[in-house]
Protein backbone atom coordinates (compact mmCIF):
# COMPACT_ATOMS: atom_id res chain seq x y z
CA UNK A 1 0.00 0.00 0.00
CA UNK A 2 1.41 3.39 -0.99
CA UNK A 3 2.18 5.70 1.91
CA UNK A 4 0.30 8.96 2.39
CA UNK A 5 3.18 11.24 1.40
CA UNK A 6 3.98 9.33 -1.79
CA UNK A 7 0.34 9.55 -2.85
CA UNK A 8 0.38 13.34 -2.47
CA UNK A 9 3.74 13.62 -4.24
CA UNK A 10 2.30 11.66 -7.17
CA UNK A 11 -0.59 14.13 -7.46
CA UNK A 12 1.13 17.46 -6.86
CA UNK A 13 4.33 19.17 -7.96
CA UNK A 14 4.74 20.96 -4.60
CA UNK A 15 3.52 20.38 -1.05
CA UNK A 16 3.54 22.76 1.88
CA UNK A 17 4.86 21.65 5.25
CA UNK A 18 4.20 23.40 8.56
CA UNK A 19 5.98 26.14 10.48
CA UNK A 20 7.60 26.46 13.89
CA UNK A 21 6.62 24.24 16.80
CA UNK A 22 8.71 25.93 19.50
CA UNK A 23 7.80 29.50 18.53
CA UNK A 24 4.08 28.67 18.58
CA UNK A 25 4.25 26.85 21.91
CA UNK A 26 6.24 29.67 23.52
CA UNK A 27 3.49 32.02 22.38
CA UNK A 28 1.04 29.71 24.16
CA UNK A 29 2.97 29.91 27.42
CA UNK A 30 5.68 27.26 27.27
CA UNK A 31 8.50 28.22 29.60
CA UNK A 32 12.13 28.45 28.57
CA UNK A 33 13.86 25.17 29.38
CA UNK A 34 10.61 23.22 29.67
CA UNK A 35 10.14 20.08 27.60
CA UNK A 36 7.47 20.76 24.93
CA UNK A 37 6.71 17.04 24.76
CA UNK A 38 5.20 17.13 28.26
CA UNK A 39 2.37 19.21 26.83
CA UNK A 40 1.21 16.20 24.82
CA UNK A 41 -0.04 14.81 28.14
CA UNK A 42 -0.53 17.98 30.19
CA UNK A 43 -2.06 20.35 27.62
CA UNK A 44 -3.42 18.28 24.72
CA UNK A 45 -5.79 21.05 23.62
CA UNK A 46 -2.81 23.36 23.04
CA UNK A 47 -1.13 20.71 20.91
CA UNK A 48 -4.34 20.22 18.96
CA UNK A 49 -4.37 24.00 18.40
CA UNK A 50 -0.74 23.87 17.19
CA UNK A 51 -1.57 21.20 14.62
CA UNK A 52 -4.89 22.76 13.62
CA UNK A 53 -3.21 26.12 13.04
CA UNK A 54 -0.89 24.58 10.47
CA UNK A 55 -3.68 22.71 8.71
CA UNK A 56 -5.96 25.75 8.57
CA UNK A 57 -3.08 27.84 7.21
CA UNK A 58 -2.72 25.42 4.29
CA UNK A 59 -0.08 22.88 5.33
CA UNK A 60 -0.26 19.52 3.58
CA UNK A 61 2.17 18.06 6.11
CA UNK A 62 2.61 18.89 9.79
CA UNK A 63 5.17 17.64 12.28
CA UNK A 64 4.26 16.16 15.64
CA UNK A 65 5.34 17.72 18.94
CA UNK A 66 8.06 15.13 19.48
CA UNK A 67 11.30 16.77 18.29
CA UNK A 68 13.02 16.19 21.65
CA UNK A 69 11.09 13.02 22.44
CA UNK A 70 13.97 10.55 22.38
CA UNK A 71 15.42 9.01 25.54
CA UNK A 72 18.67 10.98 25.36
CA UNK A 73 16.88 14.33 25.27
CA UNK A 74 14.15 13.41 27.75
CA UNK A 75 16.81 12.26 30.21
CA UNK A 76 17.60 15.96 30.72
CA UNK A 77 14.16 16.19 32.34
CA UNK A 78 14.40 12.81 34.10
CA UNK A 79 11.72 11.54 31.72
CA UNK A 80 13.58 8.92 29.69
CA UNK A 81 10.97 6.39 30.79
CA UNK A 82 8.18 8.36 29.07
CA UNK A 83 9.36 8.00 25.46
CA UNK A 84 6.55 5.63 24.51
CA UNK A 85 3.81 7.64 26.18
CA UNK A 86 4.79 11.11 24.96
CA UNK A 87 5.48 10.14 21.36
CA UNK A 88 2.34 8.03 21.08
CA UNK A 89 0.27 10.95 22.37
CA UNK A 90 1.99 13.38 19.98
CA UNK A 91 1.01 11.20 17.02
CA UNK A 92 -2.48 10.40 18.30
CA UNK A 93 -3.31 14.09 18.64
CA UNK A 94 -1.94 14.68 15.16
CA UNK A 95 -3.96 11.81 13.71
CA UNK A 96 -7.10 13.29 15.24
CA UNK A 97 -6.54 16.67 13.58
CA UNK A 98 -5.48 15.24 10.22
CA UNK A 99 -8.46 12.89 10.03
CA UNK A 100 -10.83 15.80 10.70
CA UNK A 101 -9.40 17.88 7.83
CA UNK A 102 -11.32 18.35 4.60
CA UNK A 103 -8.36 17.21 2.50
CA UNK A 104 -5.51 14.70 2.80
CA UNK A 105 -2.98 15.85 5.42
CA UNK A 106 0.16 13.94 6.35
CA UNK A 107 1.12 13.44 10.00
CA UNK A 108 4.93 13.44 10.17
CA UNK A 109 6.46 12.10 13.37
CA UNK A 110 9.19 14.59 14.27
CA UNK A 111 12.49 12.98 15.29
CA UNK A 112 15.20 15.41 16.37
CA UNK A 113 18.86 14.70 17.20
CA UNK A 114 19.90 12.94 20.39
CA UNK A 115 22.04 15.89 21.46
CA UNK A 116 25.02 13.57 21.94
CA UNK A 117 28.15 13.44 19.76
CA UNK A 118 28.70 10.23 17.83
CA UNK A 119 31.79 8.05 18.20
CA UNK A 120 34.75 8.43 17.82
CA UNK A 121 34.49 12.13 18.70
CA UNK A 122 31.87 11.56 21.37
CA UNK A 123 30.28 8.86 23.54
CA UNK A 124 27.30 7.84 21.40
CA UNK A 125 27.73 4.57 19.52
CA UNK A 126 25.92 3.85 16.28
CA UNK A 127 24.12 0.88 17.83
CA UNK A 128 22.88 2.97 20.76
CA UNK A 129 21.71 5.74 18.40
CA UNK A 130 19.70 3.21 16.40
CA UNK A 131 18.19 1.89 19.63
CA UNK A 132 17.22 5.39 20.78
CA UNK A 133 15.62 6.34 17.47
CA UNK A 134 13.90 2.97 17.08
CA UNK A 135 12.18 3.31 20.45
CA UNK A 136 10.80 6.71 19.41
CA UNK A 137 9.85 5.49 15.94
CA UNK A 138 7.78 2.61 17.28
CA UNK A 139 5.87 4.95 19.59
CA UNK A 140 5.12 7.42 16.79
CA UNK A 141 3.98 4.54 14.61
CA UNK A 142 1.71 3.26 17.37
CA UNK A 143 0.14 6.71 17.65
CA UNK A 144 -0.73 6.80 13.96
CA UNK A 145 1.99 8.90 12.34
CA UNK A 146 2.13 8.44 8.57
CA UNK A 147 5.92 8.67 8.45
CA UNK A 148 8.98 9.74 10.42
CA UNK A 149 10.46 13.19 9.87
CA UNK A 150 14.10 13.22 10.97
CA UNK A 151 15.27 16.82 11.28
CA UNK A 152 18.06 19.17 12.35
CA UNK A 153 20.70 16.44 12.12
CA UNK A 154 24.39 17.40 11.83
CA UNK A 155 26.31 14.10 11.59
CA UNK A 156 26.14 11.51 8.83
CA UNK A 157 26.23 8.58 11.25
CA UNK A 158 23.31 9.95 13.25
CA UNK A 159 21.38 10.40 10.00
CA UNK A 160 22.20 6.80 9.09
CA UNK A 161 21.09 5.60 12.52
CA UNK A 162 17.74 7.35 12.20
CA UNK A 163 17.24 5.80 8.77
CA UNK A 164 18.01 2.37 10.14
CA UNK A 165 15.51 2.93 12.95
CA UNK A 166 12.85 3.80 10.35
CA UNK A 167 13.65 0.57 8.52
CA UNK A 168 13.35 -1.47 11.71
CA UNK A 169 10.01 0.15 12.47
CA UNK A 170 8.75 -0.40 8.94
CA UNK A 171 8.12 3.33 8.52
CA UNK A 172 8.70 5.59 5.50
CA UNK A 173 10.75 8.63 6.43
CA UNK A 174 12.09 12.00 5.36
CA UNK A 175 15.33 13.53 6.59
CA UNK A 176 16.80 17.01 6.83
CA UNK A 177 20.06 18.40 8.14
CA UNK A 178 20.74 21.89 9.46
CA UNK A 179 23.40 23.76 7.46
CA UNK A 180 24.37 26.59 9.76
CA UNK A 181 28.16 26.88 9.63
CA UNK A 182 29.25 28.54 6.36
CA UNK A 183 27.07 26.20 4.31
CA UNK A 184 27.95 23.10 6.32
CA UNK A 185 26.38 21.31 9.23
CA UNK A 186 28.03 21.56 12.64
CA UNK A 187 29.85 18.30 11.81
CA UNK A 188 30.99 19.51 8.38
CA UNK A 189 28.46 17.92 6.02
CA UNK A 190 27.80 19.87 2.80
CA UNK A 191 24.72 19.89 0.57
CA UNK A 192 26.48 17.64 -1.92
CA UNK A 193 27.55 15.35 0.92
CA UNK A 194 23.96 14.84 2.06
CA UNK A 195 22.70 14.34 -1.50
CA UNK A 196 25.34 11.63 -1.96
CA UNK A 197 24.61 10.02 1.41
CA UNK A 198 20.87 9.52 0.93
CA UNK A 199 21.38 7.51 -2.25
CA UNK A 200 23.70 5.08 -0.44
CA UNK A 201 21.42 4.26 2.49
CA UNK A 202 19.83 0.79 2.68
CA UNK A 203 16.51 2.49 3.41
CA UNK A 204 16.68 5.92 1.72
CA UNK A 205 14.26 8.69 2.70
CA UNK A 206 11.29 9.59 0.53
CA UNK A 207 12.59 13.17 0.51
CA UNK A 208 15.60 14.97 1.95
CA UNK A 209 16.74 18.51 2.46
CA UNK A 210 17.52 21.29 4.90
CA UNK A 211 15.80 22.91 7.85
CA UNK A 212 16.56 25.69 10.31
CA UNK A 213 20.13 26.98 9.86
CA UNK A 214 20.76 30.72 9.62
CA UNK A 215 18.25 32.45 7.37
CA UNK A 216 16.12 31.88 4.30
CA UNK A 217 18.85 33.01 1.87
CA UNK A 218 21.41 30.57 3.23
CA UNK A 219 18.92 27.72 3.15
CA UNK A 220 18.06 28.38 -0.49
CA UNK A 221 21.74 28.38 -1.42
CA UNK A 222 21.86 24.90 0.13
CA UNK A 223 18.77 23.85 -1.85
CA UNK A 224 20.55 24.96 -5.02
CA UNK A 225 23.38 22.68 -3.95
CA UNK A 226 20.97 19.75 -3.71
CA UNK A 227 19.63 20.55 -7.17
CA UNK A 228 23.14 20.71 -8.59
CA UNK A 229 23.82 17.19 -7.30
CA UNK A 230 21.46 15.76 -9.90
CA UNK A 231 19.34 13.84 -7.38
CA UNK A 232 15.80 13.11 -8.55
CA UNK A 233 14.58 12.59 -4.99
CA UNK A 234 12.16 15.28 -3.73
CA UNK A 235 13.93 18.09 -1.86
CA UNK A 236 12.68 19.68 1.37
CA UNK A 237 13.19 23.36 2.22
CA UNK A 238 12.18 24.41 5.73
CA UNK A 239 13.81 27.75 6.45
CA UNK A 240 13.61 30.11 9.40
CA UNK A 241 11.40 33.19 9.23
CA UNK A 242 14.23 35.67 8.99
CA UNK A 243 16.95 36.27 11.56
CA UNK A 244 16.39 36.01 15.33
CA UNK A 245 16.67 39.21 17.35
CA UNK A 246 16.32 39.74 21.08
CA UNK A 247 13.47 42.20 21.62
CA UNK A 248 11.89 43.07 24.99
CA UNK A 249 13.11 39.89 26.63
CA UNK A 250 11.98 37.59 23.84
CA UNK A 251 13.48 36.11 20.69
CA UNK A 252 11.76 37.61 17.65
CA UNK A 253 12.31 36.53 14.04
CA UNK A 254 12.31 39.47 11.66
CA UNK A 255 10.88 37.75 8.59
CA UNK A 256 7.49 39.12 7.54
CA UNK A 257 4.74 37.05 5.88
CA UNK A 258 5.60 38.87 2.64
CA UNK A 259 9.26 37.82 2.89
CA UNK A 260 8.29 34.21 3.59
CA UNK A 261 5.94 34.25 0.61
CA UNK A 262 8.90 35.27 -1.56
CA UNK A 263 11.00 32.57 0.09
CA UNK A 264 8.40 29.88 -0.63
CA UNK A 265 8.22 30.71 -4.32
CA UNK A 266 11.99 30.97 -4.62
CA UNK A 267 12.36 27.61 -2.83
CA UNK A 268 10.05 26.01 -5.36
CA UNK A 269 11.97 27.60 -8.23
CA UNK A 270 15.28 26.47 -6.70
CA UNK A 271 14.07 22.88 -6.95
CA UNK A 272 12.32 22.16 -3.63
CA UNK A 273 9.17 20.05 -3.71
CA UNK A 274 8.23 20.19 -0.01
CA UNK A 275 8.32 23.74 1.33
CA UNK A 276 7.71 24.90 4.87
CA UNK A 277 9.10 27.10 7.60
CA UNK A 278 11.15 26.47 10.69
CA UNK A 279 11.88 28.76 13.66
CA UNK A 280 9.71 31.86 13.84
CA UNK A 281 7.26 30.69 11.17
CA UNK A 282 3.69 31.30 12.35
CA UNK A 283 0.33 30.45 10.74
CA UNK A 284 0.29 33.99 9.34
CA UNK A 285 3.53 33.26 7.50
CA UNK A 286 2.15 29.93 6.29
CA UNK A 287 -1.01 31.52 4.88
CA UNK A 288 1.08 33.96 2.86
CA UNK A 289 3.33 31.14 1.66
CA UNK A 290 0.39 29.02 0.54
CA UNK A 291 -1.22 31.92 -1.30
CA UNK A 292 2.03 32.68 -3.11
CA UNK A 293 2.63 29.08 -4.12
CA UNK A 294 -0.91 28.80 -5.47
CA UNK A 295 -0.98 32.08 -7.40
CA UNK A 296 2.53 32.85 -8.59
CA UNK A 297 3.69 30.95 -11.69
CA UNK A 298 6.86 28.92 -11.70
CA UNK A 299 9.93 30.80 -12.74
CA UNK A 300 13.46 30.00 -13.85
CA UNK A 301 15.92 28.78 -11.24
CA UNK A 302 16.96 31.96 -9.41
CA UNK A 303 20.50 33.22 -9.30
CA UNK A 304 22.27 33.90 -6.02
CA UNK A 305 21.94 37.60 -6.78
CA UNK A 306 18.18 37.28 -7.09
CA UNK A 307 17.94 35.41 -3.80
CA UNK A 308 19.89 38.08 -1.95
CA UNK A 309 17.93 40.89 -3.58
CA UNK A 310 14.64 39.44 -2.40
CA UNK A 311 15.53 37.78 0.90
CA UNK A 312 18.72 39.45 2.13
CA UNK A 313 22.40 38.58 2.12
CA UNK A 314 24.13 35.33 2.94
CA UNK A 315 25.80 34.90 6.32
CA UNK A 316 29.00 33.55 4.77
CA UNK A 317 30.96 34.01 1.57
CA UNK A 318 30.85 30.32 0.61
CA UNK A 319 28.27 27.57 0.50
CA UNK A 320 30.78 25.11 1.94
CA UNK A 321 31.18 22.96 -1.16
CA UNK A 322 34.64 24.24 -2.01
CA UNK A 323 33.59 26.28 -5.01
CA UNK A 324 35.40 29.55 -5.52
CA UNK A 325 33.81 32.59 -4.00
CA UNK A 326 31.99 35.06 -6.20
CA UNK A 327 30.43 38.47 -5.62
CA UNK A 328 27.04 36.75 -5.36
CA UNK A 329 28.31 34.71 -2.44
CA UNK A 330 29.71 37.65 -0.53
CA UNK A 331 27.77 38.68 2.57
CA UNK A 332 25.49 41.65 2.05
CA UNK A 333 23.55 43.89 4.32
CA UNK A 334 20.31 42.12 5.11
CA UNK A 335 17.09 43.83 4.17
CA UNK A 336 15.19 44.81 7.29
CA UNK A 337 11.88 42.99 7.59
Amino acid sequence: MTDALSRLLAERDWLMADGATGTTLFNMGLGSGDAPEFWNADHPDRIRALYRGAVEAGSDIFLTNSFGGNAARLRLHNAQGRVGELNRLAAELGREIADAADRPVVVAGSVGPTGDIMEPMGPLSYARAVEIFHEQAEALKAGGADLLWVETISATEEFRAAGEAARLAGMPWCGTMSFDTAGRTMMGVTSSGLADLVEKLPCPPLAFGANCGVGASDLLRTVLGFAASGSERPVIAKGNAGIPRYVDGHIHYDGTPELMADYAVLARDCGATIIGGCCGTTPEHLKAMRAALETRPRGARPSLDEITERLGGFSSASDGTGESESPARAPRRRRRS
